[in-house]
């Protein structure tokens, strides 16, 4: 029984190493791109969002289209290693 709870905080780093690769990386929103409605200026005009660029870990780039003319604040990208 010594041995199971020695063992046991084996389980946070094998999660997370499953939480990673199964949903990605986190990205924080950088850039976006709206369009406009003729007034790009003032902040409480509705305002679509085209695409959005997240920076995530070691500074990646990943450049996305928006969902449903919005960018969420964070959003989890696989990265392929090449």
């Amino acid at each position: 029984m010594k041995i199971v709870a020695l063992l046991l905080w084996t389980l946070v780093p094998v999660a997370g190493f499953a939480a990673l690769n199964h949903y990605g990386t986190a990205h924080v929103i950088w850039t976006y791109r709206f369009l406009d409605n003729g007034d790009a200026s003032n902040p409480y005009l509705e305002r679509t969002y085209v695409s959005c660029t997240y920076a995530g870990w070691t500074w990646h780039e990943v450049t996305a289209p928006a969902l449903d003319g919005h960018c969420p604040w964070i959003r989890f990208f696989k990265i392929e290693v090449q």
